[in-house]
């Protein structure tokens, strides 16, 4: 196992567990190519902070590299509300790209 995940999968479920130690093992997992932790790791994040917009955003894109386009779509339209609301501006235009160039190739469709 990778040493960073290793050491930070030591952290959950301890004092210093949080949407970040979540976000970090996620990004940590996405590196390794362990799409379906990633997914899993971000998913806690933003559940453990539902405003952090850096969250939604790496959770739309490892679901989306997981195939799961149309949950993919739904956690980016949410990231975009949450990043709007706190005025993280760059955050929701990322997203918003992301989003429409998922549903592009996808039957589901994004409203904005």
């Amino acid at each position: 196992m990778n040493p960073r995940i290793a050491a930070l999968e030591k952290l959950v479920g301890g004092p210093r567990d949080g949407a970040l130690l979540r976000f970090s093992l996620g990004n940590e997992y996405l590196k390794a190519g362990a799409l379906e932790q990633a997914a899993a790791a971000f998913q806690a994040a933003v559940e453990q902070d539902p405003n952090y917009s850096a969250a939604w955003k790496a959770l739309g894109n490892a679901l989306s590299k997981t195939g799961r386009q149309s949950q993919a779509l739904a956690a980016y339209k949410s990231g975009i509300s949450i990043a709007q609301a706190r005025g993280d501006i760059q955050a929701a235009k990322e997203m918003s790209v992301f989003a429409n160039r998922l549903a592009k190739n996808s039957t589901d469709g994004f409203q904005d």
